[in-house]
């Protein structure tokens, strides 16, 4: 565990500078002065193969100080050979973006030889006065990434020069035992979040798999239309002007695809009496169809209302309310793949595309006969969803801290000794 003590930057012992405020003992420098090389791309992208052993880093790949493997692109010795003619990076070099979106950084990768695709630019670290991993998470820091902003209008959309990369200010502490040291303290708090990552993805796939057995149809279950499991209603009476306008919880179409799945968790719209007297009040148990959308794919996503609070259905949302079946068992299968092909083929327009009660009651369904078979199944995948909830809790807790550490550690507020 390191060790540390805090210094209130309010007293004396420190000093602003361009990055910010920072201890009397760091020093700022520009990024030619720490570093071996500052080099550019060739300002194109090199010709791109299917597959090979040259991986070419775009800005897509660049993201949150990590290289991201989606969408990686190769290209052939020969291209390799000529966009690496200026410098060939290697593991400790730091890459940076320039452009779409501006500052992003992450560290050579070890599982690939890779050249700068276009907008990209390379530092190389001297190693006796910059440590490889400080340098990225200085590059991050909240004072060198406003520096960068301000020189370009404060957009991170904007376009910065090859000069203001090479000669962009970083702060510096004055030892590398210490650099060292604050790189190792946002590297274990960058490890506890990459395991809660994956652990996440995990645990989601877990979640997939079980969906798929526990709601393909089985021997014993009974073919049924969407329709003979209860009546159907509209939401209404609720605008977009109107969904901060009180404390009474809402749920609104869009909502539906944005902000939920499967079933409602929380509320994100909230209405006054006088708008709650002309909107549908829900009851527990109530299946919500989004009945607009962009796509056909996409129409129809519906979510189950479990809880016993009072709530209301904006407009555009078509309400199923079952007789006998389980809302909670209903809001998972209803979003198969199987049944949302059913709802794509009777979606209907096409800049916007609506559904109805009519054309959902049609759907055909195989279902557990019971109600209670219905419910253990739907208990199995909510016991997933409460768990992986709580793991992304920490992973959101995990990012705030890691946040707060870079501002304490890259500001010298707190000192590692």
């Amino acid at each position: 565990m390191q060790s540390f003590h805090q210094r209130n930057h309010s007293a004396s012992g420190y000093k602003q500078t361009e990055v910010g405020v920072i201890p009397e003992d760091w020093d700022v420098f520009a990024a030619t002065q720490v570093c071996e090389l500052v080099v550019d791309c060739k300002n194109r992208t090199p010709p791109v193969v299917d597959e090979g052993d040259y991986a070419v880093v775009r800005t897509p790949n660049v993201r949150n100080g990590k290289f991201i493997r989606d969408d990686l692109r190769f290209t052939d010795e020969p291209s390799f050979r000529e966009w690496t003619a200026r410098a060939v990076p290697q593991i400790g070099d730091v890459l940076i973006t320039r452009e779409a979106p501006l500052g992003e950084v992450c560290l050579v990768p070890s599982e690939f030889r890779v050249c700068l695709g276009q907008r990209m630019m390379l530092y190389r670290p001297d190693r006796t006065k910059v440590a490889s991993r400080y340098l990225l998470y200085s590059l991050m820091s909240v004072g060198v990434q406003s520096n960068l902003l301000r020189k370009l209008g404060g957009s991170t959309v904007g376009h910065a020069k090859v000069d203001d990369i090479r000669y962009l200010q970083i702060p510096l502490p004055p030892t590398l035992a210490e650099q060292r040291a604050i790189a190792e303290a946002l590297g274990d708090a960058d490890a506890l979040i990459e395991s809660l990552e994956q652990l996440i993805a995990k645990k989601r796939a877990v979640k997939q798999g079980a969906m798929q057995e526990l709601l393909r149809p089985k021997a014993g279950w009974v073919a049924a239309k969407l329709g003979s499991l209860g009546a159907f209603l509209k939401g209404s009476g609720v605008k977009k002007d109107d969904t901060q306008s009180g404390d009474i919880p809402c749920i609104r179409y869009g909502e539906i695809y944005t902000k939920h799945s499967d079933y409602i968790k929380t509320f994100y719209s909230w209405i006054s009496p006088a708008v709650a007297a002309t909107a549908r009040r829900l009851k527990v148990g109530d299946v919500l169809f989004a009945g607009s959308g962009e796509t056909k794919e996409e129409i129809g996503k519906c979510v189950a209302f479990v809880d016993d609070v009072i709530a209301y259905a904006g407009g555009d949302i078509v309400i199923l309310r079952p007789e006998k079946a389980c809302a909670l068992f209903l809001g998972y299968y209803l979003n198969t793949a199987t049944i949302n092909r059913q709802k794509a083929s009777r979606g209907q327009g096409d800049a916007v595309v609506h559904i109805g009660s009519a054309a959902l009651a049609n759907i055909d369904l195989t279902l557990p006969p019971s109600v209670d078979e219905q419910t253990a199944i739907a208990a199995v995948l909510s016991d997933m969803d409460a768990e992986i909830a709580e793991l992304e809790a920490k992973l959101v807790k995990a990012r705030q801290v890691k946040q707060g550490m870079m501002q304490e550690l890259l500001t010298g507020r707190v000192r590692l000794v």
